[in-house]
C-alpha cells in the first residue's frame, strides 16, 4: 500500500506487515539522510474516513515517535527525520514540521543501525487527535522561554512582597518622622512623601530590593 522515498537510494514498497492495518519498513540510517517521503501506491485507496498515521523509531529505542500522516486527499508527504538537518519539512495532514531525535549513525559493533518507519491505517478523527496533540506539545516547547536554571536566578533576585512592603513602610515612616515627633503629622507631609518616594522609584526602580531599602 506505502511506497518510501529517501534521495539517492532505491524506492522502498515492499513494507513489512505487522497486522491487516500495521505496515512498517526497517530503513538502514547509514548514509545519513534527513528527510524522507512516504506516499500511496499508485492505484492504491485507504477505507473511507481513515488515514495513515506515520511513525518512527530510531535504533537503541523502543519509542515510535509520530511524525504525521497521509491520507486518500493528501497521498504524500515529506518528513524531516534528524533534528539537525536545516529547512522545514511538511508533516503530512495538518502540515506539521515533523521531527525525531537524532539518534546514533556510527556503526554499532560493526553493524549499520536501522530506523525503523511504521505506518498505521486509523481512524481519521483518531488521527488528527493525536496531531493536534503533537502540535500542542511541540508549541508549549517551543514557547518556554526560560529555563530552570534562570527561574532559580529570578527566584534569588526577586524580594518577597512581604519584605517589599516593609520597607515601603519604613521609608514612609523615616521620612514622616522626620517632620516632627508629635503623633499627628499634616497630610502634606504625607504628599511630600509620596512625591519623593514616586520621583525615587523612576530613577532607581530596585532601590527597594536593597537590604537596606534606601
Amino acid at each position: 500500500m506505502f511506497g518510501v522515498i529517501i534521495s539517492g537510494r532505491p524506492v522502498l514498497t515492499e513494507a513489512q506487515a505487522v497486522s491487516e492495518t500495521q505496515f512498517a519498513f526497517t530503513i538502514p540510517s547509514i548514509p545519513t539522510f534527513s528527510h524522507l517521503v512516504v506516499f500511496l501506491l499508485p492505484g492504491t485507496t485507504l477505507p473511507d474516513g481513515t488515514a495513515a498515521a506515520v511513525y518512527a523509531q530510531l535504533a537503541g529505542t523502543t519509542e515510535f515517535k509520530l511524525l504525521g500522516a497521509i491520507a486518500n486527499e493528501k497521498p504524500s508527504a515529506i518528513f524531516k527525520v534528524n533534528n539537525k538537518a536545516g529547512g522545514p519539512a511538511g508533516g503530512g495532514l495538518g502540515d506539521d514540521d515533523a521531527m525525531v531525535d537524532e539518534g546514533a549513525s556510527a556503526p554499532i559493533n560493526g553493524a549499520v543501525p536501522n530506523l525503523t518507519l511504521g505506518i498505521a491505517v486509523e481512524p481519521a478523527a483518531t488521527v488528527a487527535a493525536n496531531l493536534d496533540q503533537k502540535k500542542a506539545q511541540d508549541a508549549a516547547m517551543n514557547a518556554a522561554p526560560t529555563t530552570g536554571l534562570e527561574l532559580v536566578r529570578h527566584g534569588q533576585n526577586t524580594v518577597d512582597t512581604k519584605v517589599l512592603a516593609q520597607r515601603i513602610i519604613k521609608n514612609c515612616y523615616d521620612f514622616l518622622t522626620s517632620w516632627g515627633s508629635g503623633d499627628t503629622v499634616p497630610i502634606r507631609a504625607f504628599q511630600a512623601w509620596w512625591t519623593k518616594f514616586e520621583a525615587k522609584i523612576e530613577r532607581d526602580p530596585s532601590f527597594l530590593e536593597r537590604t537596606d531599602g534606601g
